[in-house]
């Protein structure tokens, strides 16, 4: 009970936030992360699927909102006709940068500034180990 509570108050709360300061949902976010995070700011939307363990459908509809506000783009595949990228654009890449500090100011207040350094180190640990099988 206490896993479930704490996920979706937590989860609230940094979606809160974001939406509040950003303009962004928290999937959003984490769409703008991660590609940030890839070499030219570009991910096939399988793989970007896949990694944000979401449906292709899901994101598509992501894609689609996060492009209508300029932040992303989607560019064919050179080498693959099925195959699309997500791109990060300029203007992506700078509400990533102003959200940034917010959301991890979100994140420490809602979890890790309320968990001793011990408990930080278990719960990774777990929830890493967790992770782990169910992703085989």
């Amino acid at each position: 009970m206490g896993f479930l509570a704490a996920g979706a108050l937590v989860e609230r709360r940094i979606d809160q936030q974001l939406k509040e300061e950003a303009g962004l949902s928290h999937i959003q976010y984490e769409i703008l992360v991660r590609l940030s995070a890839a070499p030219g700011g570009a991910l096939r939307m399988t793989e970007l699927a896949d990694s944000l363990l979401n449906s292709k459908s899901g994101l598509t509809y992501q894609i689609t909102q996060l492009e209508k506000s300029g932040l992303t783009e989607r560019r064919s595949c050179p080498t693959d006709v099925r195959g699309v990228f997500a791109v990060l654009t300029e203007v992506g890449r700078k509400r990533l940068e102003e959200a940034a500090p917010g959301h991890v100011g979100a994140v420490r207040e809602a979890l890790i500034d309320v968990l001793t350094p011990e408990q930080l180190t278990v719960l990774g640990e777990g929830l890493g180990e967790v992770a782990r099988r169910l992703r085989e």
